[in-house]
């Protein structure tokens, strides 16, 4: 079964958040993903689960739920995670589709 993978994004540092961009594709594709949207949160309708602040998401795709777990445990992406503790505070889950 596919797995989208949802990142809600808080910013901390534009340039880090621009090194961190412009790597992490690369790490998704060898895990068969695809970037499928990266946006900006314009408004919050509710958050009843008192959510942290989030400015941005990102939407990932991969084919299975296995794809996605090696993607996040991989070496390659593990190798960036000094960076994006920079560029971001990150919420990221996993939905089977």
């Amino acid at each position: 079964m596919a797995v989208k993978v949802i990142g809600l994004i808080e910013l901390t540092d534009q340039g880090a958040f621009e090194q961190y961009r412009n790597h992490v594709g690369k790490t998704v594709e060898l895990y068969k993903g695809t970037i499928v949207h990266r946006g900006v949160v314009t408004e919050m309708f509710w958050n009843e689960l008192s959510c942290q602040p989030f400015s941005a998401f990102v939407e990932l795709h991969f084919p299975s739920k296995e794809d996605a777990h090696a993607w996040a445990h991989s070496s390659e992406y593990q190798s960036l995670v000094a960076i994006r503790n920079q560029a971001m505070t990150l919420t990221l889950f996993g939905v089977e589709i």
